[in-house]
C-alpha cells in the first residue's frame, strides 16, 4: 500500500455531477482515482433541487397547500428514487431515515409560523438542498471506499447576518475548519461537506449566493492551504464562450487568475467570481475538469500569465434593459448628479452590467427584472428623463481584433460600445 500523501485536495460536485444514481457512481469511480489522498468534497444540491425548493418556498408564503404537498412528493420521489437505485438492506433503510427526517423538515417548515424576515426563512429552507445531496453522497463514498464522514458547512463557514448573499467571517471561519478538518481527515480520508450554506453568529443559517458552492470550495481550500481544487462539470474546462451562444468554443487549457477574474467580472459563468481571490492569495492552483472525462487535463488557473492572449473570450448576456436619463433641469452631468444618480440606484438595488455618460446624458445597462426596472423608474424620474430600451445583448470580448468584433456586431444595432486595450464591449439590439 502507498503511503498517504498529507497535502489536501479540494473538489467540488456541483448538481449535475450528482443528479442521479448513475453520476453518483461515477463521482466514486473519480474518488477511487485518488486513492491515498485527503479529500474535501464539497457538493451542490442534486439537479434542478435549489429550483424545486424555491417553487416550495413561494408556495409556503403563498399558503397554498395543496401545491407545497405535491412540489415536496416530487421531490422526495426524485432523492427516494436515487437511494433505491444506490444502496440495498439496511444500508437503504439507513439513508432512507435520514432523508426522511430532512423532508420532515420541509414539511415542518410550512406548518411553523415565524416572525423571521423572508430572506433569512429562504436560507434556512434553501439549505435542504445542500443537506441531502451530501448526506446521500457521504453515505455512498462511506459505503463503497469505508473512508469518509459528513461534516456540516454550517459549523464551519461563519458569516455576518446579510442572508441570501452572507459576508464570510474570515478569521473564525479558518480557525474552525482548521482545527475540524484536520482532525476529521487524519482518520477518515474524505470529508464530505455542502457548498453554498453557512451560518452566522447567532447560529441561524446563511448562504453566500447563488452558485456559491464554488465559493465554498475556495473557502475550504483557503484555510487548509490546499494542494488545489478541482471543480468538476459536464465541459471540457474553461471554454472561451458559452456553447449555447457560439458554435465554434476552444478550451482554455491554461489562464492566469487575473484574467480568470477579469472573465468572471464579465460575466463568465463557469467560474463563480469570489472563488478566484482567496486562491490566488494563496497561489492554489485551480483545475476545471470534465466529470465525464475525469483523466483529461481540462483547464488549469493559477499564477502563470504567458497564455492569456493566446484565444479571444466571448461573453454574451441576453435579456438586457440599457436605461439613458437626463437631467430635467438641463444641468451638466457633473460629480454632484453623479453621486445622486448611484444613490438612487442603489436604493432601487439596481446592479450595473456597463455605464456611460456624457455632458448631458448618463446610461447603464441592467438584467431585465420588472421589479427593478420598476423601482429604477420610480427612483429616478422626478429628477431625471428616463428613456430605456429592452430585449438588447451585451457582448464582451476580451483579447479582440477587429475581426472578432466584426462577427459579434454582424446584422446587430450598436447602442454603445467601450473599449480598453484588451476588452471590447457592445451593447446590441436587433
Amino acid at each position: 500500500m502507498e503511503p498517504m500523501n498529507d497535502s489536501i485536495l479540494v473538489f467540488k460536485f456541483g448538481g449535475a455531477s450528482v443528479k442521479s444514481a448513475e453520476a453518483i457512481n461515477n463521482v466514486i469511480d473519480i474518488l477511487k482515482l485518488y486513492a491515498n489522498r485527503k479529500i474535501v468534497v464539497v457538493v451542490s444540491a442534486m439537479g434542478k433541487t435549489t429550483n424545486q425548493l424555491e417553487s416550495l418556498f413561494d408556495a409556503a408564503l403563498n399558503q397554498e397547500k395543496d401545491l407545497f404537498i405535491s412540489r415536496k412528493e416530487t421531490l422526495y420521489q426524485f432523492h427516494l428514487e436515487i437511494i433505491n437505485a444506490l444502496f440495498s438492506d439496511d444500508a437503504h433503510e439507513s439513508i432512507k431515515k435520514e432523508i426522511d427526517l430532512v423532508f420532515d423538515g420541509i414539511m415542518d417548515f410550512y406548518h411553523k409560523k415565524s416572525d423571521k424576515s423572508q430572506s433569512q426563512r429562504y436560507d434556512a429552507f434553501i439549505s435542504f438542498g445542500e443537506h441531502l445531496s451530501s448526506k446521500i453522497l457521504q453515505f455512498k463514498i462511506r459505503k463503497e471506499l469505508n473512508e469518509s464522514v459528513w461534516s456540516d458547512a454550517r459549523k464551519l463557514i461563519k458569516t455576518d447576518d446579510h442572508f441570501q448573499r452572507a459576508n464570510v467571517d474570515w478569521p473564525k471561519s479558518i480557525a474552525l475548519i482548521k482545527h475540524h478538518s484536520r482532525q476529521e481527515l487524519d482518520s477518515n480520508r474524505i470529508i464530505v461537506t455542502q457548498g453554498f450554506i453557512s451560518s452566522s453568529d447567532s447560529g441561524e443559517t446563511t448562504t453566500l449566493g447563488r452558485e456559491g458552492s464554488d465559493y465554498s470550495a475556495g473557502i475550504f481550500a483557503h484555510a487548509l492551504d490546499a494542494e488545489s481544487v478541482t471543480i468538476w462539470k459536464d465541459v471540457p474546462g474553461m471554454l472561451n464562450a458559452d456553447p449555447k451562444f457560439f458554435e465554434d468554443t476552444q478550451k482554455l487549457d491554461r489562464i492566469s487568475f487575473r484574467e480568470a477574474i477579469e472573465l468572471s467580472y464579465y460575466g463568465a459563468s463557469v467560474i463563480h467570481p469570489k472563488t478566484l481571490k482567496p486562491l490566488q492569495n494563496k497561489q492554489i492552483p485551480l483545475y476545471v475538469k470534465s466529470f465525464m472525462n475525469p483523466t483529461d487535463d481540462g483547464t488549469t488557473i493559477d499564477v502563470d500569465t504567458s497564455n492569456d492572449h493566446m484565444i479571444p473570450s466571448f461573453i454574451f448576456k441576453k435579456n438586457q434593459v440599457l436605461f439613458s436619463i437626463t437631467p430635467k433641469d438641463f444641468s451638466f452631468l457633473i460629480e454632484a448628479n453623479l453621486s445622486d444618480i448611484f444613490l438612487k440606484l442603489s436604493m432601487a438595488k439596481a446592479e450595473i452590467n456597463i455605464m456611460q455618460n456624457s455632458a448631458l446624458s448618463f446610461s447603464f445597462l441592467v438584467d431585465h427584472d420588472p421589479n427593478k426596472i420598476k423601482s429604477i423608474i420610480e427612483q429616478l424620474s422626478p429628477s431625471y428623463e428616463v428613456k430605456y430600451n429592452t430585449d438588447l445583448e451585451l457582448v464582451t470580448v476580451r483579447h479582440y481584433d477587429q475581426k472578432t468584433n466584426d462577427f459579434v456586431c454582424k446584422g446587430k444595432k450598436i447602442l454603445l460600445q467601450q473599449r480598453t486595450r484588451r476588452t471590447a464591449r457592445f451593447v446590441l439590439g436587433s
